[in-house]
């Protein structure tokens, strides 16, 4: 005899009653272990926002979990417009728009271009492609501090040094062996017929590029984006090294203004610079973070 589904036999889930509740010590254990990650990670950002709330008095009385009594701003404001740093006060706003004009057209550029060489050495194939493509996956797993003396001096010998377009391009060139390698990786699953469908139908190497195989990068676009300018905007080193002082990014300007050694050390007003800093890269996965996901399944799935 076989066995009648459940429903045939007229039995239904309500019938058969609530399935018993068990306590499982696995599941104990996975949960336990989920809520001190979330702890790790969520308890130093309460910290500093609500530190950041907090008048100076109330955080000399070294109560760091505790609420703030009144949600004062004027930290957030202070850092902001006023707060100092050794020979200057006008808060990290100034860093701020450093970052916007570093970080975008950096982005654009490194994006873009990643896209074009992974096209041309997925489909077009020339000579020694596969080596290139190996040296330049290469290039991306040495420390970047082996490469900053050489590229000073070769920046300094091209007037390019301490320029906004000097630490664009150095941050396009330190991009490149990542945004490469996913393009190449992306296109390499793409079928090669429509690639030759479409040099038959006369379209030539930047129509082929632009109208066809663009357009179908939407989702490693904005996979690589996001890695970029999170990236680029929470970037340190390249910042304090070549931007300059007319140009230094907004990671600069925090750590100048934390670190000040003259003064008393206002707390709240470092977390709340610290927040600020911190609040773009933070939007933008919580505006983008959907799309992201959906192009590293995307890439995962092709690949």
């Amino acid at each position: 005899m076989t066995a009648r589904p459940r429903a045939a036999r007229g039995i239904t889930r309500e019938a058969e009653g609530p399935r018993p509740f068990r306590v499982e010590p696995g599941r104990i254990g996975l949960y336990l272990f989920l809520a001190v990650a979330a702890a790790f990670f969520i308890l130093p950002l309460y910290v500093m926002l609500a530190t950041s709330f907090k008048s100076l008095d109330e955080v000399r009385l070294a109560q760091i979990f505790a609420l703030p009594h009144t949600l004062d701003i004027s930290a957030w404001i202070a850092a902001w417009t006023s707060d100092c740093e050794p020979g200057q006060c006008f808060g990290i706003s100034a860093g701020f728009w450093n970052s916007v004009k570093i970080t975008v057209p950096s982005t654009a550029i490194s994006v873009l271009l990643g896209a074009f060489v992974g096209y041309i050495l997925s489909f077009w194939r020339p000579k020694g492609a596969d080596t290139l493509f190996a040296i330049i996956v290469l290039a991306g797993f040495i420390p970047l501090q082996v490469f900053v003396y050489p590229v000073v001096r070769a920046f300094a010998w091209l007037n390019l040094y301490g320029t906004l377009s000097g630490i664009v391009l150095v941050h396009v060139i330190f991009s490149l062996p990542l945004t490469v390698l996913l393009f190449r990786n992306y296109y390499a699953a793409i079928p090669h017929d429509l690639f030759q469908a479409a040099r038959i139908d006369g379209a030539g190497f930047l129509r082929i590029f632009w109208s066809l195989m663009l357009p179908m990068t939407g989702p490693m676009l904005v996979v690589a984006g996001i890695l970029q300018f999170t990236g680029i905007w929470n970037d340190f080193l390249l910042g304090l090294v070549f931007a300059g002082r007319e140009n230094l990014p907004m990671t600069v300007q925090l750590n100048n203004t934390v670190n000040v050694t003259f003064g008393e050390v206002r707390y709240n007003v470092n977390m709340a610079a610290t927040l600020l800093t911190a609040a773009v890269p933070l939007a933008a996965y919580f505006v983008s973070g959907r799309w992201f996901v959906r192009g590293i399944t995307a890439g995962a799935v092709k690949g």
